[in-house]
């Protein structure tokens, strides 16, 4: 591209200098030549006058000193009455200018040598040449300039669109002061940006899903571990069958709550008014084997027959993040207490604990904030975000012991509450 460009500029400036110097190297021949001809004309014209005055005034003319006066033309005098003088070198034939001037007395002819006006001619297209010359070579120059600043851009746009369909999202983050320019590389980077929140959504996505499936998958595990190991009890094999069944059916849910995810849309339905005893009960049957396999103890106390509006299996989602952040970070009896506000349905949870770490409490929701080395950091911050599409909030309540809160809205408007701070039972 930079040798088309310099091609042609170097065209362009050539046929400029063309059409310019031809014209005028014509022209300034052309004045040249009128020049020399009233030159020589003014010289007849002064010689013939010279010598009518001197003849007018009664004085010998003296045509041979009259024309010497110009030791560079060739003269000749014709006096009517005297006749005919020259005066000078006559120059070769062809090569004259000649100019003739008539008087009362006389007749003045001067002829000069034109070889001085074909030098003249010379150097003036010397000079048009020269100037020629130095307009290409500036235009040369200048059209490197433009080469180097107009190709090195396009060659950075190709080198940022070609790592943009490979993957790369990394803005080109500059601009060049050429607003057509400036035009791609600002689209580049819109894609680019656009490429990479595309990205970073896709492995959000996946992070979410694996987390979400880990609580269910690892729920039916244990009751399918339960199953194997009660096999001589057929009706303890059916209850357990009935609770991993149950699994399932949760884990068939969340796989469509992730896929409404990725379609914008909710799949779950809008939400309902449920019991909240029964999800939390849920969550009991399905946490209780793992704390006792721990050795630890699941209690629920609180109020009963509370109801709030929830999509079906978002807000048991939410609980058993928070069940599971207290079996794996917590300590002691973990106890799930139920409460209302005038506008809320509070669920806390809480364990006995070190609770979390006094650094962390700003951030404990924010993604890959773990609170043990080798965590995701995922689970509060999707339990958050779970419990908002539904109009709910999760909050941390009390950092140690700690106490996590999950707020259900009674109505469709989400919670204007301020969580309080919740005494031990």
């Amino acid at each position: 591209m930079r040798r088309r460009l310099l091609v042609s500029t170097l065209a362009v400036a050539v046929a400029a200098v063309l059409l310019l110097g031809v014209p005028l190297a014509f022209v300034i021949n052309r004045l040249q030549v009128s020049e020399a001809s009233q030159q020589v004309r003014r010289d007849a014209t002064t010689l013939a006058r010279d010598l009518q005055g001197r003849v007018n005034a009664n004085l010998q003319p003296n045509a041979e000193q009259v024309g010497s006066s110009l030791p560079d033309r060739y003269v000749i005098i014709k006096q009517y009455s005297a006749g005919r003088v020259a005066v000078g070198r006559r120059p070769p034939v062809g090569d004259t200018i000649t100019a003739q001037a008539v008087t009362r007395d006389f007749s003045v002819t001067v002829e000069a040598d034109d070889s001085t006006l074909d030098a003249r001619q010379t150097r003036a297209l010397l000079l048009i040449s020269a100037l020629a010359l130095l307009a290409v070579g500036v235009a040369v120059a200048l059209a490197i300039l433009q080469a180097r600043r107009l190709t090195r851009p396009l060659e950075e746009l190709a080198r940022a669109a070609d790592r943009l369909g490979s993957g790369d999202g990394r803005p080109l983050g500059h601009r060049y002061g050429i607003p057509e320019l400036d035009q791609v590389a600002e689209g580049l980077d819109g894609s680019a940006q656009r490429i990479t929140d595309l990205l970073s959504a896709g492995r959000d996505f996946a992070a979410d899903a694996s987390h979400q499936l880990r609580t269910p998958l690892t729920a039916l595990s244990m009751r399918l571990e339960e199953m194997v190991a009660s096999a001589q009890h057929p009706d303890v094999v059916r209850e357990e069958g009935a609770a991993a069944l149950a699994q399932t059916e949760r884990l068939a849910e969340v796989v469509g709550q992730l896929l409404g995810r990725v379609a914008r849309r909710p799949v779950g339905g809008a939400p309902v008014l449920a019991s909240v005893d029964d999800v939390v009960a849920q969550q009991v049957i399905e946490w209780d084997p793992a704390f006792r396999r721990l050795s630890r103890k699941l209690e629920v106390v609180g109020e009963k027959g509370l109801q709030a509006y929830v999509t079906p299996g978002s807000a048991a989602q939410v609980i058993a993040t928070l069940l599971d952040n207290a079996l794996v970070h917590g300590a002691g009896v973990v106890t799930i207490r139920t409460s209302h506000t005038p506008r809320s349905v509070v669920v806390e949870v809480r364990d006995e604990g070190k609770g979390v770490p006094q650094d962390l409490v700003p951030r404990i929701f924010e993604r890959s904030v773990s609170g043990r080395p080798g965590g995701t950091g995922l689970g509060l911050a999707l339990a958050r975000s779970v419990a908002a599409a539904d109009g709910g909030q999760v909050v941390l309540v009390r950092p140690r012991p700690a106490v996590f809160a999950v707020f259900l809205p009674h109505g469709n408007g989400g919670p204007s509450d301020k969580p309080v701070v919740s005494g031990p039972t």
